[in-house]
């Protein structure tokens, strides 16, 4: 074929390449949730939704796809068309633990765009209501004197409670027996029944429970006390000193999707966590905004990257593996 005729093609791939983004969107987004339904990555996902349609002019779908920590939702999303209909929905387990803990046929860095990073959700240390402990303190020692190691739900290997149980192993010399999930909003509903001892859970999950009297609270793990709940303690402040940990989330799409659509659903995002009335429902659940200097695709890109250099060596050092 002659220069003329392959620059015509490309001139032309390019008009309707142009063309697909200016009129995106032009049918339903699907945004894949890694979880069951009901957990606090869920509920996110959806208020984000609702509100993100109102700018996109087309329904945003969630479609739960469970699994190995998340990391088969996440594989869904990555190996699907990267023309902006198929939105990752993920955090710190999935799009970064998840690296070090599975063999994954996918790349969690090159083979997905950023779009926005979301709100953070700190983890809160939950317990059934039979445990007797009042305080984190005594929580420890109750934990150290069973006879056998006590139960802490998870999500799943390497999802962000697995991490933060490892974290919390760690930092109290507590041994925990794990109990994986195919959600945290199942691990929560088993605590609730008394089936297992404790989680250490993402905030927005279990901080109705804890209103509720139907679990009990000891500490948060941020370094400071959450506005939506001032009367339970940080870890530091409850005897825990350097238990810290932000369970950070973010939305990704495949990677070559065209740039003007990650700026689309990068400003749709934005809007919506700007929003008052969303800001009011997340901020409920616990969770933390995100500053408005760091909702872009480029901040989410770098926070990962440096989240994988954080946590990575501690995940391969307490040998969480799964083939």
């Amino acid at each position: 074929m002659k220069k003329a005729a392959w620059a015509g093609l490309i001139g032309l791939l390019a008009f309707i390449g142009a063309a697909r983004a200016d009129d995106y969107p032009s049918h339903p987004i699907t945004i894949i949730v890694p979880f069951a339904a009901g957990g606090p990555s869920d509920a996110m996902a959806r208020v984000l939704a609702e509100r993100m349609r109102q700018s996109l002019g087309q329904p945003l779908v969630i479609e739960n796809v469970t699994g190995a920590g998340g990391s088969i939702g996440v594989g869904r999303a990555v190996h699907s068309p990267p023309d902006g209909y198929t939105i990752s929905f993920g955090h710190l387990g999935t799009h970064v633990a998840n690296g070090a803990v599975y063999k994954l046929n996918y790349d969690l860095v090159t083979d997905l765009e950023p779009v926005v990073l979301l709100p953070s959700n700190p983890m809160i240390v939950v317990s059934k209501n039979a445990v007797p402990a009042k305080s984190l303190k005594e929580l420890v020692e109750w934990l150290k004197s069973r006879p056998s190691p006590p139960t802490a739900g998870t999500a799943g290997a390497g999802s962000g409670s697995h991490i933060a149980g490892v974290y919390f192993e760690s930092v109290s010399g507590v041994k925990l027996q794990y109990v994986p999930y195919r959600g945290t909003a199942p691990a929560l509903n088993d605590l609730i029944a008394g089936q297992i001892d404790i989680i250490v859970d993402q905030t927005s999950n279990s901080i109705n429970q804890v209103r509720a009297g139907t679990i009990r609270a000891y500490a948060i793990t941020d370094s400071k006390r959450l506005a939506s709940a001032p009367d339970i303690p940080t870890a530091d402040e409850a005897g825990l000193k350097g238990f810290n940990m932000t369970l950070w989330s973010g939305l990704w799409v495949p990677k070559g999707t065209p740039k003007d659509i990650v700026t689309k659903l990068n400003a749709a995002a934005v809007e919506a966590l700007n929003d008052p009335a969303v800001k009011k429902q997340l901020e409920s659940q616990g969770l933390e905004m995100t500053p408005k200097d760091q909702l872009t695709p480029e901040a989410l890109g770098i926070r990962q990257k440096a989240e994988i250099a954080k946590w990575w060596p501690i995940i391969k050092a307490a040998n969480i593996k799964v083939d």
